[in-house]
């Protein structure tokens, strides 16, 4: 058997691919919410790291950038506080 968690036994690893098989559809779905949840809450983690005083509305914007791009972002939600100054 082929193992693709290196710090997992093989025995572990095929309990685990065998409780995925039995999970339903809508607890797959679940757990890919809960993954994405925390994948948002270390890319803010991150994000009030590089920027302390960042509210949580530049942060909320600088996670746009992160998830959609730059220029989506932008034109969804408008500029950053930067960009705004360097426009006047």
């Amino acid at each position: 058997m082929t193992t693709f968690l290196s710090d997992t036994s093989p025995e572990a690893e095929a309990v685990l691919y065998e409780m995925l098989r039995q999970a339903s559809p809508a607890r797959k779905l679940e757990m890919v919410g809960e993954l994405n949840t925390t994948v948002r809450q270390f890319a803010l983690a991150g994000l009030r790291q590089r920027y302390p005083r960042a509210d949580k509305t530049e942060l909320r914007r600088r996670l746009a950038d992160l998830l959609l791009g730059p220029e989506l972002a932008r034109r969804a939600y408008g500029s950053l506080p930067e960009e705004t100054k360097n426009d006047e």
